[in-house]
């Protein structure tokens, strides 16, 4: 696994080389000085790299091929091309990139159309959630399976209303019974540290950067913005989602980055040995474990019968066969597990 890892990531440094090339070919002095007077066929090998080159480099970095990925990235290329390669350059081949901007463009009706219809449906996903008991995080996730078609771009403006809800809207929800993950570690005061440096690296790089690239700039300046929100999300899923036990299911979350659900049944064997919990973990294990300055380690290992599907941001789905978690209240997790599995194998 490790020696496939390294393979992928000589791709993503060709991938790198590539594009770095292109963009110092034709936007330092070096680059300048070694260009042709006759510049069409320099030109017609970079639109080749950025168009097809670099898509391919980029599938098999992944791993993961198909024709949907190759045309939205070849569409990518184009559009990088109108800021890599200057226009008076560019003039012959202009209609390439307005191809890119025409597949862009039926690729944001279609996400308009999808966003459409999660609006459609959302007074009934909502309607859901407020009647299930679960916590927020997971009937709100089994609400939009329900009521809404499955799809990527829908995926991906859930977990963005999932943010803007935790990060704007749940200040005045009380914390759930339940146990917690993250009151006897750093975890908030390191998620504080991250947005403080965020911050200060608005303040300071933007204004910089304004100077050299205004686009670049506002580009970053909404990305950071957005990372703010995103940790304060976090820290306030966290705090509202604390461990929730029913008599046939843990339903486990570590705020907006991973959360799964454990059928006590599917549960082969509860690990405490002090040598396991504190090695290092497979590759096969999830942990909810929350961050510390120090080491964190976790109070049980749950190896299950059969891989546990863990969703992660973006409805990303991985499974795995065991689940390392730490909680606060240690001791009465631990006789909590001990008696449910008791009432399953009796």
């Amino acid at each position: 696994m490790m020696v496939l890892r390294k393979k992928q990531h000589i791709w993503l440094a060709f991938l790198f080389i590539v594009l770095v090339s292109n963009y110092t070919l034709y936007n330092t002095g070096l680059g300048s000085s070694i260009l042709p007077i006759e510049t069409n066929g320099v030109v017609l090998g970079s639109l080749i790299d950025l168009v097809v080159i670099i898509p391919v480099l980029w599938m098999l970095y992944k791993g993961k091929f198909s024709l949907k990925q190759a045309i939205l990235l070849a569409a990518i290329g184009c559009l990088a091309a109108r800021f890599i390669i200057p226009i008076e350059h560019l003039q012959p081949f202009v209609a390439v990139t307005w191809a890119g901007f025409a597949i862009e463009g039926m690729m944001i009706v279609l996400e308009i159309f999808l966003i459409a219809t999660l609006v459609r449906y959302l007074p009934r996903v909502l309607a859901d959630v407020r009647a299930s008991s679960l916590p927020d995080l997971f009937s709100f996730s089994k609400a939009v399976e329900k009521q809404i078609p499955q799809h990527p771009v829908i995926q991906m403006v859930c977990s963005d209303l999932l943010v803007l809800y935790y990060g704007f809207a749940s200040w005045k929800r009380q914390e759930r019974p339940g146990f917690t993950l993250h009151k006897n570690s750093s975890y908030i005061a390191f998620q504080l540290m991250i947005i403080h440096g965020i911050v200060i690296e608005t303040i300071g790089i933007h204004w910089w950067l304004h100077e050299k690239s205004m686009i670049l700039s506002i580009i970053l300046l909404i990305f950071n913005v957005y990372s703010v929100i995103f940790f304060i999300a976090d820290m306030q899923a966290v705090r509202l989602n604390p461990v929730y036990v029913t008599d046939e299911t843990i339903y486990i979350s570590l705020g907006l980055m991973k959360r799964t659900e454990i059928d006590f049944n599917k549960i082969e064997e509860i690990v405490e040995d002090k040598v396991q919990l504190e090695g290092k973990l497979s590759k096969d294990t999830i942990d909810f474990v929350a961050r510390d300055f120090g080491e964190a380690y976790p109070h049980v290992i749950l190896k299950m019968k059969e891989p546990v599907e863990v969703t992660f941001m973006l409805g990303i789905k991985k499974s795995y066969h065991q689940v390392a978690i730490k909680v606060d209240q240690s001791q009465e997790f631990k006789q909590m597990l001990q008696l449910k599995m008791s009432k399953h194998f009796a």
